[in-house]
């Protein structure tokens, strides 16, 4: 788990983002990636000392790479199932972080979880370079799937992985959201949905940003791509509402 404010990062808001956007959610945050997004926003889940990733935030004062032994929470499954099911909602987001390098694991949240109820729905967020188990895939609701464009400074070979593309674009239980920092990621974006024919009415955009001014910026030509092609708008809900704020 995810470490934060000395505790596992688990928290109860809103989806600001996606397919989900403003539905109430249980967050459940892993720790640990196998991509370094130069621009990651939960770059405590793996941006550890020592290593070479670079961030946008080096050049910020006072920034420093993470203590792994200060961010990760390990947590047995029976404890962090308690904690879920003390929230007063059955909508539960599984992110990260990659949330599926632990699979097993999640998957027995998932079963513990809907032994207490049937009512419980899960979705989760993941970047879609990693196949699921069929047991995992049997449990899952919904598929988050953000692939990371050549803006993210992740190595095509390891931020495209096309059996699990093919996947995810198969699935009905998928949905896409790119990230775009500029206009010109559109063409990234329109080679990969023609290698692995995924329909527009699966595809959210959404600006890359952290404050609500790029946010406002980004949006505007944002939202005339996603006219032009059929596209769906994704806005960050929750940096409109509470700015650059993790637990939220």
């Amino acid at each position: 788990m995810a470490r934060l404010d000395g505790r596992p990062e688990i928290f109860h808001s809103i989806q600001g983002e996606g397919k989900s956007i403003g539905v109430p959610s249980v967050f459940v945050r892993t720790s640990l990636c196998n991509l370094h997004c130069i621009w990651c926003d939960t770059d405590y889940t793996w941006n550890w000392v020592g290593t070479r990733f670079p961030h946008v935030h080096d050049a910020l004062p006072g920034y420093r790479k993470f203590q792994k032994k200060e961010w990760i929470a390990e947590c047995d499954i029976e404890t962090i199932a308690e904690e879920v099911a003390g929230f007063p909602c059955k909508n539960v987001i599984l992110t990260g972080g990659e949330p599926m390098l632990q699979q097993s694991a999640l998957l027995r949240l998932m079963e513990l979880l809907r032994s207490k109820s049937t009512d419980y729905r899960f979705e989760i967020e993941t970047n879609g370079t990693l196949v699921p188990s069929v047991d995992f895939d049997a449990s899952i609701d919904q598929y988050n799937v953000s692939p990371k464009l050549e803006n993210s400074n992740n190595p095509r070979k390891l931020r495209e992985k096309p059996a699990a593309y093919r996947f995810f674009s198969q699935s009905p239980k998928a949905n896409f959201k790119f990230v775009l920092a500029a206009e010109n990621d559109l063409r990234e974006v329109l080679q990969l949905l023609d290698t692995y024919h995924i329909p527009a009415d699966k595809i959210w955009l959404m600006p890359e940003a952290t404050q609500r001014e790029t946010l406002q910026e980004k949006r505007q030509w944002l939202v005339e791509i996603c006219k032009k092609y059929g596209f769906r708008y994704s806005d960050r809900l929750h940096v409109q509402i509470w700015g650059s704020k993790k637990g939220v």
